[in-house]
């Protein structure tokens, strides 16, 4: 495969050492600039773009560390593998700390070197699609919060659009863990109500006693422990929306009263003798079927028909798995930047396994499971051998074989992979966590063809 576009900036004290890698890293399609010390190599780097450096640690004048300290002062974009004779794990940790990538021990053999940068070249790949992802999804993640490129998604979005103008109810519909609130959110954001009150209430949290106080509010000595006024949720919404989640839990008791208030515009409170007008658009949302809940007579038709003027029905997440990507990278952000650390990115492989999966708590699900993931995964990149076992049982298949060496095979490819993973692709740090030797790792590496 040619890489005409791809440079390397070699550095090194000993040039017939810079003529070896010349030779072998052309022949591998590569272009390479050579720099005799680090004094140079800053100047080079700092007239054009580099994606790979090699550079020696023992060198005259500037010697390799304080060439990586210079290269982080600078903030230069560029991925430092670094070379020495003299190497040791100290060494090797020592580099990492101040912004290497990797580390060879010399003397090395052509196909290591290559190894490496093919390595650091698929980092370089997954940081640049990450970055892409992170530029469309700032195009594709309206005020609403709402990530997605699918087209059903865009269809709920089209429509959020022109229902938000309205202050005539709507009903949100969809499996758990959709995203209807966040729907709601937008219907309120994005219309004339977006300065006054949003107030959200499950229907399922409150228990049936307590309804009605909550929703319509009460008077002093209404009842047992009612020792002051409160407005409810209705006073509280007063202006703006209220929005009423799972609203296929509401007692049946209580719906006659909740169409009043749709009906007239009035809520009366608990105790009280005489009602209130209240300006408030009313949102709802069931993952219920209402009309199957209307037919079993658990809910009342003319409520219904009041509440879905407006239906909006939510996709699950498995009906529009191109969203997935994205997602993904919205909740990576995220997590990690609450957590105080740089977002991993997820290899192609790892995204793949996750769109093989059902997800049958939809979006909720999957920040969940994003949540876990980086909470055991602390490297730079997250692949597939790595996901939480949910993901990886349901896109497994089962063994065509019963052999022992060949489940043996699988197994050490995993850990393998996990260790890679782990460690951000530092194969000196995973060989120490898989306590084998590093030039063992690398045969395993070239043997399992593991990228």
């Amino acid at each position: 495969m040619k890489r005409d576009d791809e440079k390397i900036l070699v550095i090194d004290d000993e040039a017939p050492l810079r003529h070896m890698l010349r030779l072998v890293l052309e022949k591998a399609g590569y272009r390479v600039i050579e720099a005799a010390d680090g004094a140079v190599a800053l100047a080079i780097l700092e007239g054009e773009p580099f994606d790979l450096v090699l550079c020696d640690i023992r060198m005259p004048e500037m010697d390799g560390l304080a060439f990586l300290d210079q290269v982080a002062a600078r903030k230069l974009p560029v991925t430092l593998i670094m070379m020495s004779a003299y190497g040791s794990i100290d060494t090797a940790i020592e580099c990492m700390k101040r912004g290497a990538y990797d580390y060879i021990s010399k003397p090395f053999k052509p196909d290591e070197v290559i190894l490496t940068l093919r390595k650091a070249e698929e980092r370089l790949r997954l940081r640049r699609e990450n970055d892409r992802l992170r530029d469309e999804l700032a195009t594709v993640s309206p005020p609403s919060g709402i990530v997605s490129v699918s087209a059903s998604m865009e269809q709920v979005l089209k429509l959020v659009r022109q229902v938000a103008v309205s202050s005539s109810p709507a009903l949100i519909t969809g499996e758990t863990g959709t995203g209807k609130e966040l729907v709601a959110r937008a219907l309120h954001n994005e219309g004339g109500r977006r300065d006054r009150p949003f107030v959200a209430v499950n229907c399922s949290a409150i228990s049936a006693s307590l309804m009605e106080s909550e929703l319509f509010g009460h008077v002093k000595g209404a009842f047992t422990g009612a020792d002051r006024d409160r407005p409810g949720l209705f006073g509280a919404a007063d202006g703006g929306t209220l929005f009423l989640d799972e609203i296929g839990e509401l007692p049946l008791e209580l719906q006659p009263k909740l169409l009043r208030v749709l009906q007239e515009g009035e809520i009366r409170r608990v105790g009280e003798s005489r009602s209130r007008r209240v300006d408030v658009r009313v949102l709802t949302a069931t993952a219920r079927d209402l009309r199957e809940e209307v037919a079993r007579g658990r809910f009342r038709d003319d409520l219904y028909f009041r509440l879905a003027v407006v239906e909006i029905p939510i996709p699950p997440l498995r009906q529009r798995m191109e969203d997935l990507p994205f997602l993904v990278e919205h909740f990576v952000a995220r997590i990690a930047a609450r957590e105080r650390r740089s977002p991993p990115v997820f290899t192609r492989a790892a995204i793949d396994l996750l769109q093989g999966y059902r997800w049958p708590g939809n979006v909720r699900e999957l920040e969940n499971f994003i949540e876990k993931t980086l909470i055991f995964c602390r490297g730079e990149t997250i692949d597939g051998a790595e996901l939480p076992w949910e993901v990886r049982r349901e896109n497994r298949t089962e063994p065509s074989s019963l052999s022992l060496k060949q489940a043996a095979s699988r197994l050490e490819r995993e850990y393998i992979a996990k260790a890679l993973a782990a460690t951000g692709g530092n194969r000196t740090h995973a060989a120490r966590l898989l306590e084998i030797s590093l030039r063992a790792l690398l045969y395993k590496v070239k043997e399992y063809g593991i990228e």
